[in-house]
Formats: structure tokens, sequence, C-alpha cells
């Protein structure tokens, strides 16, 4: 049976990617939203539709491209740097189609590195400015208790978490901001795979994770 998608990304959010001003990683985590929730992509979609009447009815001397204006936003659209060669997309992955471009390929591709607890991550290569990672979590158990100095977004891809807020399976997106505390513990049923991106570092309370957190850039 099909998951109903029931956390979505915001308009706040989704007007960022729709005028530009996200760091790569959180465009990374709209595009793979949108790939999954439909309903995201009509809203995103009605913002492109303003975005593009404001400029039609902008006076042409007031707007100034730059060379190669074009060919930087084809990329963007298509999710990868101007130069970057598309790799084949698997249809029916566990990953979303801009997944599998950052990935260059699909799950069996990714590069996991062990971070403890049988917890896995694999770094993917963003801008500086906020960072995006793909997160292995074992069925049944929990990320250790932590909170946020900025903006964390958590995307189920596979299987689902709790924490104290609420359910969050395939698709679905916990934004997670300074006035959040949680421990997200994986479904029992089946190993929990999101993408999480976030602009800062989390906060940790033990001393464990703290020291986990300097190697593994959390």
């Amino acid at each position: 049976m099909e998951h109903s998608i029931k956390h979505h990304l915001t308009d706040d959010i989704l007007i960022g990617y729709a005028t530009g001003t996200l760091p790569e990683a959180f465009n990374l985590m709209v595009a793979a939203h949108l790939s999954l929730c439909d309903t995201c992509r009509a809203q995103a979609e009605s913002f492109d539709a303003v975005g593009g009447e404001i400029l039609d009815l902008a006076p042409s001397n007031d707007i100034v491209l730059e060379p190669g204006s074009f060919a930087a936003t084809m990329a963007l659209i298509a999710g990868g740097p101007v130069d970057e060669i598309q790799v084949p997309r698997v249809s029916g992955s566990v990953l979303p189609g801009p997944l599998q471009d950052y990935v260059g390929g699909d799950l069996a591709d990714v590069q996991w590195r062990g971070i403890g607890m049988g917890v896995k991550q694999a770094i993917l290569p963003t801008s500086r400015d906020a960072s995006a990672r793909l997160l292995f979590i074992p069925a049944g158990a929990a990320m250790p208790d932590h909170g946020h100095k900025g903006i964390e977004m958590t995307m189920v891809l596979q299987g689902a978490f709790q924490d104290e807020d609420d359910y969050f399976a395939r698709g679905d997106v916990e934004i997670a901001d300074s006035d959040m505390h949680h421990t997200p513990v994986a479904d029992i049923h089946e190993d929990c795979i999101c993408l999480a991106v976030s602009d800062a570092p989390l906060e940790f309370q033990g001393l464990l994770p703290k020291i986990v957190q300097r190697f593994a850039r959390i």
C-alpha cells in the first residue's frame, strides 16, 4: 500500500526554492521531496507561475542577465552542475531521481561510512553553507537525543521513524529548529534510510555523541 505523505515542506521553503535563495543542500531536499509529493509539487509550480508573472510585468530594461545564466538555470533544473554528466536514473529506486544524480547511481552505489551503533551515513557533495547526508538507521535503533542550532530537515526514503512529536514514513519531512529537542527512533519493521540537510551543527548532550560528532561532521 502506497504511503500518503502527511508532513510537507513549508511555503517559505518552497518560495526560497522558487526564488533560488536556498543553500544547495536545501535545494536538493526540496527537489527530492517534490519528486515524491504531488501536493508540494503543485504548490511549487504555483510559486513558479507567480514569479513568471512578475518577470513578465517587469520592464525589460530592468532585467539584466549574466553570461551563462540560461545554462546555469537549466543545470539547476536538471539537479547538477553545468558540466556534470548525468547518470541514467533507476526507476522504482529508494532514491528519488535528484538524489541518484548526487550519488552517481542507485542505493547500491552509496558510499556508506559507519558512525556507531549500526548507524551509517554518506555525506553528499554540496556547497559549504549547508550539509546534506544520507543516513542508514537499523530497524528499532534510536538516534542520540539532540537539539539544533539552526534548521534541519529530514525526509524518509525507506522505512519510518518516530519521535516525540509524530511518525514519519517515506516522503514525509520533519523540519526541526532551535526550539526542537528530540530522539528519533527507527520503526522496528524495517531499516530506515533518510536524507538529512542542515545549516548548522546539531547539539548533543551526551559525551559519546559529542565525540562522534567531531569526526562524523554532524
